[in-house]
């Protein structure tokens, strides 16, 4: 709620242009994909599983936008790039399944995967869109598209578990993650999937566990165990290898809107 009331304001005094009804079809797809679907989807999975672990399964994310990029927007990874994601995928798929109870995944698993799904669809989509209509413009319209959804969920929420007994570091949190996480965060981001190609860029999302095992250590006093880190490391390596791999493009990243203008 709070990131798309600042991004109605941000686009009120930019005077940003209303984007045409193509273009909103494909802003309510970023919209659903990564305003409502993954925040969604994760925060139920963590509620089961720890930080670390859920950052370990969301690495999974890269090659599945790699995938809807190459389905959708035409690119074309090459062999050593689809070798070097597949390498992070089934790294991070091995964690999960050596780390889950007895072995074996949890249902929490399950809502992780639907929160790759929604991601990567909305990450795809924006980094396209985001080559018509620029980066900030692309998560600001598509923050505002979810305020019907958003909105009033805050507002029940609020209502149910109430706001005068937050703590200050409960503040914090939710202010970092509605300034930044979902706001300031994205503009950079699909300013970059515009311009260094959806499945390249979206590769650099390996390190996220790295980074989200560190901040849950110092953060959340979770415990690093030595197969976390041996899968951090190796998805770092393998985020390096895709970097390097050529990735070539078969036809216009933005058909729809190409054709309308």
């Amino acid at each position: 709620m709070g990131a798309g009331l600042l991004a109605a304001a941000v686009l009120a005094v930019k005077r940003t242009p209303i984007p045409d009804l193509a273009t909103f079809r494909r802003l309510a797809v970023v919209a659903g994909g990564v305003v409502v679907g993954f925040p969604l989807f994760t925060a139920l999975a963590l509620v089961s599983v720890p930080a670390s672990r859920g950052a370990i399964v969301v690495g999974m994310l890269p090659a599945a936008t790699a995938l809807v990029a190459t389905l959708r927007h035409g690119e074309r990874p090459s062999r050593s790039f689809w070798l070097a994601a597949t390498g992070g995928l089934i790294t991070v798929v091995v964690f999960a399944i050596v780390t889950g109870t007895r072995g074996r995944p949890e249902p929490a698993d399950a809502l992780l995967l639907l929160a790759v799904a929604s991601a990567a669809i909305g990450y795809a989509e924006g980094g396209s869109v985001s080559r018509s209509i620029g980066g900030w413009q692309t998560i600001s319209w598509a923050l505002v598209l979810a305020l019907p959804i958003t909105l009033p969920v805050a507002i029940i929420a609020m209502v149910s578990h109430g706001i005068i007994e937050a703590d200050a570091a409960s503040v914090a949190g939710f202010a970092y993650v509605t300034i930044f996480s979902m706001l300031v965060g994205f503009f950079a981001w699909y300013a970059g999937l515009s311009k260094g190609g959806v499945a390249r860029v979206s590769q650099i999302q390996l390190t996220q566990p790295i980074l989200t095992l560190l901040w849950a250590s110092l953060l959340l006093n979770e415990e690093i165990t030595p197969t976390a880190m041996l899968a951090a490391v190796l998805v770092l390596v393998f985020v390096l290898m895709t970097r390097r791999a050529p990735v070539t493009t078969s036809k216009p990243a933005d058909p729809a809107i190409a054709g309308g203008q």
